[in-house]
């Protein structure tokens, strides 16, 4: 019998740890205008709640603005990350929630 922790050793070893920053990285690759912000709402490096703001997103609908996010996560979606909270936002609409 394998003891537990070399079969952690070896999902650690298949699996990036994510953090917030990473999460940030990712999501400014894909949109490089943005302005972002992302906390770890569990503090288990893998539940995440993210605002992304850019002007990128005008002209689009929420879900296609999320779509946009959900592809710069691309599979780390899915492995890594099992919940993302995310608010999108044009540079223009951030201005306006700001009053």
């Amino acid at each position: 019998m394998i003891p537990n922790f070399i079969w952690y050793l070896v999902w650690q070893s298949h699996h990036l740890i994510m953090d917030s920053e990473k999460v940030k990285d990712l999501i400014l690759n894909e949109i490089p205008d943005a302005h972002v912000e992302v906390i770890d709402t569990t503090g288990t490096n893998d539940h995440f709640s993210a605002i992304v703001i850019s002007d990128s997103f005008n002209g689009k609908s929420m879900v296609q603005q999320h779509q946009v996010v959900y592809k710069a996560l691309g599979r780390f979606m899915t492995n890594e990350i099992h919940a993302m909270q995310l608010k999108t936002l044009t540079k223009e609409q951030w201005k306006g929630e700001e009053r």
